[in-house]
């Protein structure tokens, strides 16, 4: 179902949280890069990213979900994007490739994964020297939308998960009234 502009409900909905353009483009993407977008459900942030990257970049895709990952799989085709591989599987059993990947990137998921550790990890052996992580996620706090906040991690919370991976924290930013944004690098 489309609304204004030609955007889903879902993506109307998003898009008033946060502007997920401004997202991507904080985080350095840029044409020619390579993006992970783990835990990616139907592919909201995967096809923009594929979208800037372009033909000579190129945005794998996971997610436990088999109807999320179709689903991101024929927006793919409808846009004619060549450049996304999307796989079904666990984060944690998930590495696209060694040292090959500019921006690993989670996207209101970190919480929900069964070992958030595991996950890290698997996004630094993905990294080059060069890139980074990037976890956009939901502020600890009670909101309309979003998981209970029982299970949602604070900044504080997910910093210290990152660092513990081996990160450095670049920055920790607002994403709209309910959401921040934290940067990792090797």
């Amino acid at each position: 179902m489309s609304c204004h502009g030609g955007f889903s409900l879902e993506e109307v909905t998003r898009r008033s949280w946060f502007n997920p353009e401004k997202i991507l483009e904080d985080a350095g993407l840029r044409p020619g890069m390579v993006f992970a977008d783990v835990g990616s459900g139907d592919g909201f942030f995967t096809i923009l990213a594929a979208e800037v990257v372009g033909d000579k970049g190129m945005v794998y895709a996971v997610d436990t979900n088999p109807a999320a990952i179709e689903a991101l799989r024929r927006k793919s085709n409808m846009k004619r994007l060549i450049n996304v591989k999307a796989l079904v599987a666990e984060a944690e059993e998930t590495v696209f490739c060694q040292g090959c990947v500019d921006i690993v990137f989670y996207s209101i998921v970190l919480h929900d994964f069964r070992n958030p550790v595991k996950v890290l990890e698997n996004a630094k052996q993905m990294l080059k020297p060069s890139g980074r992580l990037v976890d956009l996620d939901w502020k600890k706090k009670r909101t309309i939308h979003g998981p209970p906040v029982s299970i949602r991690f604070s900044e504080e919370k997910a910093q210290q998960l990152i660092e513990g991976a081996g990160f450095k924290i670049e920055r920790v930013n607002d994403a709209g009234r309910d959401h921040y944004v934290i940067v990792g690098t090797l």
